[in-house]
């Protein structure tokens, strides 16, 4: 199995929006990028979505070409495949980590989720998450209040029970 994304911190942008990828995060992508080889930048894919998105998300090549076998799969004309095709092919930008372990976020990037100095990333899996600082402090404090429907001494690994043991095929 490959390795996961995992942590989150925050990184500075520069006036070109280039912004350093975390070390960790930079060895997962070079694990999943099938085309990787050693001495070179590996590919990643970054989502955008659409205006109800409020972060960018970062896709390994192989999440990426799971998620399009998926879609591929889905009857050609749907709806449900329309939709998808738009946000993970049109609303989508193929890119690579250059030599110093950066990611250039264009400007239109940046304007859509409102990056200016600094982005916080966030591992999400086999994705990653990149947010305005300020966004996700929003976000998270919501996320963080679904706990409060717990007990205080709620151990979170009970979500977990009636998972299946093995991810589902295809």
């Amino acid at each position: 199995m490959a390795r996961r994304f995992r942590g989150e911190s925050i990184h500075k942008v520069d006036a070109k929006g280039r912004v350093s990828i975390p070390a960790a995060f930079r060895r997962v992508l070079e694990e999943n990028d099938p085309e990787w080889v050693e001495g070179e930048n590996p590919s990643l894919v970054i989502v955008y979505g659409n205006k109800h998105r409020k972060f960018l998300e970062g896709y390994s090549m192989e999440a990426m070409n799971e998620v399009d076998e998926k879609i591929a799969r889905l009857p050609r004309g749907s709806r449900e495949r329309r939709l998808l095709e738009r946000m993970f092919s049109g609303q989508a930008v193929h890119t690579q980590v250059d030599e110093t372990g950066r990611l250039v976020l264009s400007p239109k990037l940046r304007e859509k989720v409102g990056i200016t100095n600094e982005a916080f990333f966030i591992a999400s899996g086999d994705t990653f998450q990149i947010w305005e600082p300020a966004t996700y402090e929003a976000e998270a404090a919501k996320f963080d209040a679904m706990f409060d429907e717990f007990d205080e001494d709620f151990d979170p690994l009970v979500l977990l029970e009636g998972a299946p043991d093995r991810a589902p095929e295809g």
